[in-house]
C-alpha cells in the first residue's frame, strides 16, 4: 500500500446544508467483470489510503461484502463511522417499498444510517442485471410524476426516521426535475449523472448547481469497464481524446488524472471505479496536486462531444421509439 493521503488534504464540496463532503469518491459498480469480494477489497484498501466517500447501490450486489470490510476498517480504528460518507440507492423494482430497500442496504452494509440515499433510476420496473440491449421487461413503464413523487415521499420518510441523512436523485433530466422539484418537501442534496470530458451535460450541470444540488459524476473516466450492452460504435474514448492526451503529457500524468482533475475543478464529485490499488490510489492523489490551468479547463470544455455512454436501452417501455426517449431529448417528458 502506498503512503496514505491525509483526508484533510482532499478537496471538499459543499451540500446545501453547508456540510462538506470529499470531492472524490470510490465507485463500487463492478459491472459483470469483478466479484463482490474484489470490490470489497478495493473499498478496504481505498479507505486505508484516504478515501472517505464510497458510492454503493443495492443492484450492484456487493453491499454485504462491502459492509463486512467497513466493519473491519472501523474495528481496526482506521476510520470512524462519522468520518465516512456512504451512499446507496433504491432499485427500480422497489419504488413502492423504499423503506424496506434502505433497511436491507443498512443490514448488508452493517450501518445504522446511510449518508445519502438515491432513487437510482426514474423508471419503476425491474431490469435483471446482465441483460443485453435487446432485453425488455414487459412491466417497464415510462416516467410517471405521481409514481415518482410517491417514491420520493418514502425517501423523505427515511430522513424523518433517521435512516438517511440526505436523499438524492439520479439519471434525471431537466423536464423531469422541473416537474418534480416543486413538489419536494426535502430537496435533493445531490444529482448523480453521467459526466466526463466527452459528455459534460452543461445545461443539466448548471441547472443542479444553481439549485444547490451537488452534481455527482459517474463514468468520470469514460467507463472503460462498462458492460458490453452499453457499448456502441460511436462511443468516444475519453482517455484517448487528443485534448486529454495533450494535457496529460504537459503534466506528465496518465490521461485518467486529467479527467479527474477537470471534474473536481469544474465542481462535480467524480466517483471512479477501480479494484486496482495503483489506479485508485493514483485517482485520489492526483486531485491533491498540480491543478489544471484555466486555459486547460477551457480546452476541455470546448472538447465536449455530447457522447452519452450509458444510454439505458434496457429500461425502454413498449412503444418507446429509442433510448433518446429515456432522456427527454425533445425537451418534454417522453410517454
Amino acid at each position: 500500500m502506498s503512503v496514505a493521503i491525509d483526508p484533510g488534504k482532499v478537496p471538499q464540496k459543499e451540500l446545501y446544508s453547508g456540510e462538506k463532503i470529499p470531492a472524490i469518491g470510490l465507485g463500487t459498480f463492478g459491472s459483470d467483470k469483478y466479484s463482490a469480494q474484489q470490490v470489497a477489497e478495493a473499498v478496504y484498501g481505498a479507505v486505508r489510503y484516504g478515501y472517505r466517500l464510497i458510492d454503493c447501490a443495492s443492484v450492484y450486489r456487493n453491499e454485504y461484502e462491502i459492509g463486512e470490510v467497513l466493519q473491519k476498517i472501523m474495528k481496526e480504528g482506521i476510520v470512524s463511522r462519522e468520518e465516512l460518507f456512504i451512499t446507496s440507492k433504491v432499485w427500480n423494482d422497489m419504488h413502492d417499498n423504499v423503506i424496506e430497500s434502505c433497511k436491507q442496504s443498512l443490514r448488508d452494509l452493517h450501518l445504522d444510517y446511510i449518508d445519502l440515499y438515491f432513487i437510482h433510476w426514474p423508471f419503476p420496473n425491474y431490469h435483471p442485471p446482465g441483460c443485453d440491449v435487446n432485453s425488455r421487461d414487459p412491466n417497464s413503464k415510462p416516467f410517471s410524476l405521481d409514481e415518482y413523487i410517491n417514491t420520493w415521499r418514502q425517501c423523505e420518510q427515511l430522513v424523518e426516521m433517521g435512516l438517511a441523512r440526505y436523499i438524492g436523485m439520479s439519471n434525471m433530466t431537466i423536464p423531469k426535475l422541473d416537474a418534480v422539484l416543486p413538489l419536494c418537501k426535502i430537496q435533493p442534496a445531490a444529482l448523480e449523472m453521467e459526466l466526463h470530458p466527452s459528455f459534460q451535460q452543461p445545461e443539466l450541470f448548471n441547472y443542479a448547481v444553481e439549485r444547490k444540488i451537488l452534481p455527482i459524476g459517474y463514468c468520470p473516466l469514460g467507463s472503460p469497464s462498462r458492460p458490453e450492452r452499453d457499448r456502441t460504435e460511436d462511443d468516444v474514448v475519453d482517455m484517448e481524446m487528443d485534448e486529454i492526451v495533450e494535457i496529460a503529457r504537459a503534466h506528465n500524468v496518465h490521461p485518467a488524472s486529467v479527467c479527474l482533475k477537470w471534474a473536481v475543478q469544474r465542481g462535480q464529485v467524480p466517483i471512479p471505479f477501480s479494484v486496482k490499488e495503483s489506479q485508485y490510489t493514483s485517482n485520489l492523489k492526483c486531485i491533491t496536486e498540480d491543478p489544471l490551468t484555466e486555459e486547460e479547463m477551457e480546452q476541455i470544455r470546448k472538447a465536449d462531444k455530447n457522447c452519452r455512454l450509458v444510454k439505458g436501452q434496457v429500461f425502454l417501455w413498449k412503444g418507446a421509439k429509442g433510448w433518446e426517449d429515456l432522456w427527454d431529448m425533445d425537451g418534454t417528458i417522453a410517454k
